[in-house]
């Protein structure tokens, strides 16, 4: 567990919530450590928390009956945990499992929606945010159908290094491939291709990026299109 401090407003989209709405909000978030691979929402259960990702990543799935399950999106500290909290659903449709350990903050599904039900400034950021979150959910679709394993794990790289503090993720192979519903062999092939060609260094589940201008070049489209939505929505 991180012994930096860390202040709620570190998350952006807390950043972005006028003063006199913040006042109201910010008494109500507690920061929370959220540990790798802990499982923080099960699909179709009632959740008592919304959260504020500091300098961690949750990752959303979608699980199968047969138990296999596929990524369908990633929260860091752009935005939050637990849409469907205060748009009116009550319980989540998706598994939320911690892809990188760090800090959040979280506040009782309650409090956010007494806020959102305000029709103020926060309603409208939290609405734009849901916006740019279907869009990356449904890019996402798109690349995991018609995108190569090689291009589906330089988007995914490219997408969880904006959400963190550094250029190194702390990753296994195995969930990494659990993440992207592929084979494990795939992303070993993937990822030996990316460490010989000089753009990451992997070692004992560390990966860090050092080439990040190549990683971008040999991304697909996907993770621009997703880029510049969260940047229209939330600049």
């Amino acid at each position: 567990m991180s012994s930096t401090p860390v202040h709620p407003r570190q998350n952006h989209l807390l950043a972005a919530i006028p003063e006199v709405e913040w006042k109201r909000f910010a008494p109500y978030l507690a920061p929370v450590h959220l540990g790798l691979g802990n499982v923080i929402y099960e699909s179709g259960t009632d959740q008592p928390f919304v959260y504020f990702p500091t300098d961690s990543i949750v990752s959303l799935l979608y699980v199968m009956e047969d138990g296999a399950s596929a990524e369908i999106a990633i929260v860091g500290n752009e935005g939050l945990v637990g849409i469907s909290l205060f748009m009116g659903g009550g319980t989540t449709p998706n598994r939320a499992v911690v892809q990188s350990g760090g800090q959040a903050f979280r506040m009782r599904a309650q409090h956010v929606r007494d806020e959102f039900v305000l029709a103020g400034p926060v309603q409208q950021l939290f609405l734009r945010y849901t916006q740019a979150l279907l869009t990356q959910m449904g890019q996402t679709a798109v690349c995991n159908r018609h995108h190569t394993v090689d291009q589906q794990l330089c988007r995914w790289l490219l997408m969880s290094l904006d959400r963190l503090p550094s250029d190194e993720l702390v990753m296994t192979q195995e969930l990494i491939a659990n993440m992207l519903g592929v084979r494990r062999e795939g992303v070993t092939e993937a990822a030996g291709k990316l460490q010989r060609a000089g753009v990451i260094r992997y070692n004992r589940g560390r990966i860090r990026v050092i080439d990040r201008p190549r990683l971008e070049g040999m991304a697909c489209e996907c993770y621009e299109v997703v880029r510049k939505e969260f940047v229209r929505l939330l600049p």
